[in-house]
C-alpha cells in the first residue's frame, strides 16, 4: 500500500490527556484559556436566558424571543469548543458559573449588559487566537477564523440594538416598536 508503513511492528500511539489518540498536542496554557472561554459562553448562556425572562415579564415578545434563541446559540458554542477539545484527545473540566444578574431598571441598560458582553467573549477569542498563532496551533487559529468573523458581526448586532434602544429614551411606544422590529427579525443595520 502506498502511503503506509510496512513494518510488522506497529507504533505506539501518542494518547493526550483523555487518553484518545492525539495527531497534535496542545500547550496546557491553551487548554486552560479554551476551558475558561467554555465558562464564559455557559455563563453568557444563563445571562441570555435572565434577559429573556426580563423581557418576557414585561411583554417585550421580540426581545424575549431573541434572547432565547441566543441563550441556545451560546450553549452551542460552549459545546462547540468542548467537542474541539475532545477532537484534540483533551479533557474538559467544567468550573462551578457565577449567577446572572436578573435586574436591570431599563431595556437601554440590559442591552449595553448584553453588548458588553458579547465584547468580552470576542476578547477572549482574541486571547485564544493569540496564544495558538503564539505556538504555531494552526489547528486551533483555523478553528477560531470562522468564530471570531461571526462573534465580531454579533458585537455589532448589539451595539446597533443598544443604539437604538438608547436613541429610544426609554419612550415606550419607540421600546414596542423597536421589539416588534426585534419580532421580525430586523437586529442589525
Amino acid at each position: 500500500m502506498v502511503g503506509f508503513p510496512s513494518s510488522s511492528t506497529p507504533e505506539i500511539a501518542t494518547q493526550g490527556p483523555s487518553g484518545r489518540v492525539i495527531a497534535e498536542s496542545m500547550s496546557q496554557e491553551l487548554v486552560a484559556a479554551i476551558q475558561q472561554h467554555i465558562n464564559l459562553e455557559l455563563e453568557a448562556s444563563m445571562t441570555y436566558l435572565s434577559m429573556s425572562i426580563w423581557c418576557a415579564e414585561r411583554e417585550l415578545t421580540g426581545f424575549h424571543k431573541f434572547f432565547s434563541e441566543e441563550s441556545v446559540e451560546e450553549r452551542g458554542h460552549a459545546i462547540q469548543f468542548s467537542d474541539y477539545l475532545i477532537a484534540r484527545a483533551q479533557c474538559n473540566d467544567l468550573q462551578p458559573l457565577q449567577a446572572p444578574c436578573q435586574i436591570w431598571a431599563k431595556l437601554e441598560d440590559l442591552l449595553y449588559n448584553a453588548f458588553r458582553l458579547e465584547a468580552d467573549t470576542t476578547s477572549s477569542i482574541q486571547h485564544l487566537y493569540s496564544i495558538s498563532d503564539r505556538e504555531n496551533d494552526i489547528r486551533t487559529t483555523v478553528f477560531l477564523d470562522p468564530i471570531l468573523e461571526r462573534q465580531i458581526a454579533s458585537e455589532d448586532q448589539y451595539a446597533y440594538l443598544y443604539g437604538r434602544t438608547k436613541f429610544a429614551c426609554n419612550d415606550p411606544t419607540a421600546l414596542l416598536v423597536i421589539d416588534g422590529e426585534v419580532r421580525s427579525g430586523q437586529t442589525s443595520r
